[in-house]
């Protein structure tokens, strides 16, 4: 019975994903493109080589993990807010949880350009009470709010799930003990919703590692990202083996960070509920 969904994974994503590992090592002549059945690692050793690169990947990451650490302190209040809600504010707030998803995200990022800008909303704003303009636009700051503002529903629902499967009365049994309600949700409902923490931010981690709209437009040509670092191998300089080669150490370097994270938290998990 699996075998279809087995086939269908292998089609859509291990064939490709073949197809550029092995893309990755042809030998790249400027004038004739890539060399099919040519094999090289000048690319890997490029890219390794090059502090350049090292600076991309480490301003992808940081700002990554900038953007879960935010999404973790903002999200998983506001899921808890929306687990103690009553019909039918809950329904309302849960549509505007979910209500970004429904917008394409380069709509929402031309949103951010506009308000950021320095004629837009937010200098604006600022102007009023004496401060700026600020440069926004183009800057760190700027491709760190617009993707919290896209990935924060993928913390939220994680949270939210969790918090459904943990029964009131243990919490409620915490209060009439008298535990303080900052200690019952400590020592009770955070190890609980653990899952879902990890669950929310190994997906924001890896959607915001993985983003090319948001730096792309909030960024500017200058302030790259591993994306949109590989959309111009590809497109601009039309070297795809070393596009191919900066993918591939991209989801490496991804996987390993995942399941380092993964493994940390889900000890520390073990831990807490004994």
């Amino acid at each position: 019975m699996s075998a279809p969904a087995i086939l269908l994974c292998a089609v859509m994503l291990l064939v490709p994903l073949l197809l550029t590992v092995i893309l990755s090592f042809n030998v790249y002549d400027a004038d004739a493109g890539p060399q099919a059945g040519t094999f090289t690692l000048e690319h890997y050793c490029a890219v390794v080589s090059d502090p350049w690169y090292y600076a991309i990947f480490w301003r992808t990451f940081w700002i990554s993990g900038l953007v879960t650490l935010i999404c973790i302190v903002v999200g998983a209040p506001e899921a808890y807010i929306l687990n103690r809600m009553k019909k039918p504010w809950r329904s309302i707030m849960l549509l505007v949880v979910l209500a970004p998803l429904m917008i394409s995200v380069v709509v929402r990022a031309f949103g951010w350009s506009m308000l950021l800008g320095p004629e837009g909303l937010v200098n604006g704003v600022l102007g009023a009470f004496g401060i700026g303009p600020l440069k926004m636009l183009y800057t760190e700051t700027a491709i760190v709010i617009a993707l919290v503002h896209v990935m924060l529903p993928f913390m939220v629902i994680p949270v939210w799930t969790s918090l459904q499967k943990i029964d009131p009365g243990v919490v409620n049994a915490a209060l009439s003990l008298g535990a303080s309600p900052f200690t019952a949700v400590r020592r009770i409902v955070l190890p609980q919703i653990m899952p879902g923490i990890l669950s929310g931010s190994l997906i924001v981690f890896g959607l915001s590692a993985s983003s090319f709209a948001i730096p792309g437009l909030l960024g500017g040509r200058r302030l790259k990202m591993m994306a949109t670092l590989i959309y111009d191998e590809y497109l601009h300089e039309l070297n795809w083996p070393l596009g191919a080669a900066i993918a591939l150490l991209l989801l490496g370097a991804n996987l390993v960070i995942m399941l380092g994270w993964n493994r940390m938290i889900e000890r520390r998990y073990k831990k807490a509920l004994g």
